[in-house]
């Protein structure tokens, strides 16, 4: 609250915090709330949320994205809420968190989603170039498959892929055409 305005990352959090509340009362899962801190990030664009360990203080951080919050209905962000209490839940039991067998059971209890739909329009399109093969996946980031496509394989089938800058429909398929493409789009990059 700045000011005496409540503002949108309060609301976020207090919802947040009440939703957590009511699944840990009905589920009755083993979640230390002293030990469970709650965080917003304005610049996430990924991630809808996350949930960090601190083993030298035995405290689980959720982190909610905004702009997720902004555009996901209700149910769906409740939904993260949920999946991040799963991560803190395992935290706080076993020291650790990921997304295997005993995530995943925990995650089916509470309805909680393995993955989050994404809440921004990616950066690029990694593409098969085979024929027959549909394989399609995105990428927020500059990662090595995007700057270096010849150097990797679709995710499918194997063969080779095309990268695509979403915002300007330019194309690349090795690291040279990759600094092209960079300088020749300039500040639009």
């Amino acid at each position: 609250m700045t000011d005496g305005e409540y503002t949108l990352e309060d609301e976020l959090l207090a919802r947040a915090r009440i939703h957590a509340r009511e699944v840990l009362d009905e589920h009755d899962i083993e979640i230390d709330r002293d030990a469970l801190e709650w965080d917003v990030s304005a610049r996430a664009k990924r991630r809808a949320g996350a949930c960090r360990w601190n083993a030298d203080r035995e405290v689980a951080t959720i982190v909610l994205a905004r702009r997720a919050y902004e555009a996901y209905d209700w149910p769906e962000f409740a939904a993260v809420v949920r999946h991040e209490l799963v991560h803190a839940w395992e935290f706080q039991q076993f020291g650790e968190s990921g997304h295997g067998p005993r995530f995943r059971n925990r995650a089916a209890t509470l309805d909680a989603p393995r993955h989050c739909q994404s809440f921004t329009e990616p950066r690029y399109v990694l593409r098969c170039l085979t024929a027959d093969c549909e394989w399609e996946t995105k990428r927020h980031r500059a990662s090595q498959p995007v700057k270096a496509p010849d150097q990797y394989r679709c995710g499918n089938c194997g063969g080779a892929y095309e990268v695509e800058h979403v915002d300007s429909g330019r194309t690349w398929t090795a690291a040279s055409e990759f600094g092209g493409v960079k300088a020749a789009l300039g500040d639009r990059w």
